[in-house]
């Protein structure tokens, strides 16, 4: 029995912060897990960034509904849905990704929880758990699954190298050198091929 876990900003759909930096214009709110490895220190400055422009959770969603899955993103979790069960492992908030996950046909999605006061300010945030991809793939094999997972980032890569088949998608070239184990693709037309050779099952691409 196999799953296939995803990550989604940068697989699937366009990575919220950098969509939030270019409305706003703070440069330093492009930082991502691509740049800065320690999701906390990564977050803590978000954070702080927000605190000294006022800026709030309703105007990160504001743009939040504006965005689309990458092109391709839709179809090729269509097919990845028609031959594996399909998990999405994300150091999003569900605050943010509902009106993305109804522009994927609601898959399944793992990630974690903002914490807002009454004016809609971020003060703080709440992780499902320590190293949560890691933790989740873990947990699949110990219900006996097989994994094939798929990200883009520093904070992928536990979950890679948890997986039984670990591949870099879409991944700067700092990360793709930084962790030469796992194979790396660059369209969903290389990843399909990727998870047909993985899979232990006859599969048609």
């Amino acid at each position: 029995m196999e799953l296939a876990c995803l990550d989604l900003e940068g697989v699937l759909v366009p990575e919220i912060w950098i969509a939030f930096s270019e409305r706003t214009g703070i440069e330093e709110l492009r930082a991502t897990t691509r740049d800065i490895p320690d999701y906390n220190e990564l977050m803590n400055q978000r954070l702080e960034l927000l605190n000294r422009h006022g800026l709030t959770l309703p105007d990160i969603q504001q743009v939040i509904a504006t965005l689309e899955p990458l092109k391709g993103a839709p179809d090729f979790l269509d097919w990845l849905r028609e031959r594996f069960q399909v998990i999405i492992l994300s150091d999003t908030f569900y605050e943010f990704s509902l009106p993305l996950m109804k522009k994927l046909k609601w898959p399944t999605l793992f990630c974690h929880r903002l914490i807002t006061d009454s004016e809609g300010k971020i003060v703080d945030y709440k992780l499902r758990q320590k190293d949560p991809k890691r933790a989740s793939v873990k947990a699949f094999h110990a219900l006996n699954y097989r994994i094939i997972a798929a990200g883009d980032s520093y904070n992928d890569t536990t979950m890679l190298d948890e997986a039984d088949v670990g591949i870099l998608f879409h991944a700067p070239d700092n990360v793709i050198k930084e962790f030469p184990q796992f194979r790396s693709v660059q369209t969903f037309e290389k990843l399909k091929e990727v998870f047909v050779s993985s899979s232990e099952r006859d599969i048609v691409l």
